[in-house]
Parts: structure tokens; sequence; C-alpha cells
């Protein structure tokens, strides 16, 4: 919840839609607060659930949720929070990322490619806030880091379960997403890295963000050969990949200077708005619905 509505207020940014973008980031604020007392909650449980817990895709989420609330408050000045989040965010990667690469099997989920959104986010965040403060140190581990996140992809890619993309309840679209998000983190590190932007940062966003778009066309029209109605809590992981394929192309269309990129971007912006708007009212829904005894 917190990295789809974090992302959709950003792309509300990037389009010009500042009342909705603040609307959006102080429910990503409230539900970033939730999601930290409840990964605290689970990881009090001792040390064999503890490690289970770690072992999680599902986990990364707590980086990505708060890399996503990191830019939507440095949009608004907000430098020292976003700075803590930053350092929240690396100690919990360094900590998460090892136990659950270790852990990962064949025959993966969508939910497997965290490993590389949680790694992007920190790229985003760090050349974010290496161009706003201005600190251009964080250039050079972040461009660490985006390799190391591509290299991540590649690697769940090669166990990635394909029949998801034809039965999976939402987070399989993360096989997007994660393109998505390395797109995204692409324009920001060249965009801190500038100017001039630098050509191979470019190049590889481009490239990154074309392959986003083929998986993108491929997985909607997956959707529309097989429909899957009914709310899931993992159609949450559709919402983020629509919203963040939404502002990667915008940002992509300004470090670039190609304009199409940039209508592209508004364009993708409202299937995502409406999937939040959907989701959101399945998630309520679903919240209220009563439950069996037992």
């Amino acid at each position: 919840m917190v990295m789809a509505t974090g992302i959709v207020a950003v792309a509300l940014d990037l389009a010009g839609f500042t009342w909705a973008t603040r609307v959006l980031l102080t429910v990503t604020a409230a539900l970033w607060a939730v999601m930290a007392v409840a990964f605290a909650l689970r990881l009090r449980g001792g040390r064999d659930k503890r490690r289970a817990e770690e072992c999680k895709p599902v986990t990364l989420t707590s980086i990505a949720g708060s890399g996503v609330l990191g830019v939507g408050l440095l949009l608004f000045r907000h430098e020292a929070a976003a700075e803590g989040l930053l350092a929240l965010m690396a100690v919990a990667w360094l900590l998460l990322l090892p136990q659950v690469v270790r852990h990962l099997q064949r025959r993966l989920p969508g939910a497997a490619y965290l490993v590389t959104v949680a790694t992007q986010s920190l790229v985003v965040l760090a050349s974010t806030l290496a161009k706003q403060l201005p600190a251009r140190w964080l250039v050079w581990p972040a461009a660490v880091l985006l390799a190391l996140g591509l290299v991540l992809y590649l690697f769940v890619l090669g166990r990635f379960d394909f029949g998801q993309v034809r039965d999976g309840a939402g987070d399989h679209w993360v096989l997007a997403g994660a393109l998505s998000i390395s797109a995204l983190a692409c324009g920001k590190l060249a965009a801190a890295a500038g100017p001039p932007v630098p050509r191979p940062l470019e190049a590889l966003m481009l490239l990154v963000l074309a392959v986003a778009l083929a998986w993108y066309v491929l997985l909607a029209w997956a959707e529309i050969r097989t429909p899957r109605t009914g709310y899931d809590g993992r159609r949450w992981s559709t919402v983020f990949p629509l919203g963040m394929t939404a502002a990667a192309a915008m940002t992509a269309g300004t470090v670039s200077g190609l304009h199409w990129l940039d209508v592209l971007g508004h364009v993708l912006l409202w299937p995502a708005v409406a999937a939040w708007a959907v989701v959101a009212v399945g998630a309520v829904r679903h919240a209220a619905a009563p439950r069996a005894p037992g």
C-alpha cells in the first residue's frame, strides 16, 4: 500500500497535480507509520520467527516503501526527514537483503523482484538527495547499487515462474515494476551526475525503460486474456508498477529531452490512478467485511 500510494503521488506531482500529491502523500505517511509498527511487531516473535520473517522477500517492502516516502518528502523540501529515511533504509538493506537472496529458490513469484526494487529505491532517494542538497558524494555509491540492482533482476529472472504471468494474483507485475524503478534510478542518477547528463546513463535508462514497457504491454495483455477479478492484497503490487512506469517515463522524457516519453508518462498515469482507486476501494471493503468465527 505504501509503495503504490507513494509512487502514484510522486507521478501526480510530475504531471503537475500538486494538491492530489499532498493528499496521497499524507495517506502514504500514515500507512508508513502503520507499516513500521506492524514490521516491528512481526520481528518480536522470538529468534526463529524473526529469522523466518527476514527471509521473505515481502520484508523488503519496508525499504522500498520508505524510499518512495522519502522522495515524496523531498518534493516539499523535507531534506532532514529524507536523510533519516535513507540512513534507515541503508541499515535495513544491509541486514535484510543478504538473508532474502540466500533463501531464494526456483520457480519464484513476482515478489522476489523486490530484491531489485529495494536496491533501486536506495538509488532513487540517494540520487534525489545528491541533486537537491547537493551531496555529490552520494553519486558513486548510488551507481554501484544501480548496477547491483540490475544484476539481481537478472538473477531473479532466471528463476521466475513465468506461469505467474497467466495465473498470478498481482505481484507478478513487479516483473515490469522492477525495471521501471531501475529506469527511474538511471534518470535520477544521470540528473545528479550532470550537467551534462552522462550519455552511458542516458542510454541505459532508455534501454531499461524500453524493456519495462514491453513487459508492461505483455502483462496488460495477459490480464485481458485471463481476467482476475476479486480483491487480493497482492493487487497493490500491480498498482506500484503502473505508477512507477508512468513516473519513469516522465522522468526519462525530462532527462533525455524526448518529449514523447513525457507525453507517454502522462498517458500511463491515469491507468495507475484508476487502479489505485479500485484497489483502495477493494481494500476498504475487504477490511469492513464480516469474518466468520474461527
